[in-house]
């Protein structure tokens, strides 16, 4: 499909096939903007920290940096955890399992993947999953 062909108003309806080719590439393109959107913040944080390494006399201040920095350095690891999962989605894009549950093999659902295009469970899988997750974690 060309890319011209999608317009920017474009949204994914239920009236439409289940992730045909005007779907894939709205969601590729959301999957693309958000990981281009990380790694802009990522460019941000690392000048940040750069620019921030001074050592500070002032114990108060020399803490308030290292806590500041700290809390980049795990944010900037959960956008690289997040980017890991939009790279694997746009690979299921190209290999065509893309919207599809990985337990059920049914479709996840248009709204469910509008709202997190890196799903990988139907919203009823997911349910399920979390109700195991929270009787084990109460043992």
């Amino acid at each position: 499909m060309s890319v011209a062909t999608l317009s920017d108003t474009y949204r994914p309806s239920e009236d439409e096939e289940f992730m045909n080719a005007r779907q894939r590439e709205y969601f590729r393109r959301k999957l693309d903007a958000w990981k281009d959107e990380i790694l802009r913040e990522s460019r941000g944080t690392l000048d940040t920290l750069q620019e921030e390494s001074t050592n500070h006399p002032d114990m108060a201040d020399r803490a308030s940096s290292e806590s500041d920095r700290a809390l980049e350095l795990r944010t900037r690891d959960r956008q690289r955890k997040l980017i890991s999962k939009i790279n694997a989605a746009l690979k299921r894009l190209e290999d065509g399992t893309y919207g599809y549950c990985e337990e059920t093999g049914d479709p996840i659902g248009l709204a469910r993947l509008d709202a997190r295009p890196i799903a990988t469970l139907s919203l009823e899988a997911q349910e399920m999953h979390e109700r195991r997750e929270k009787v084990y974690r109460d043992d």
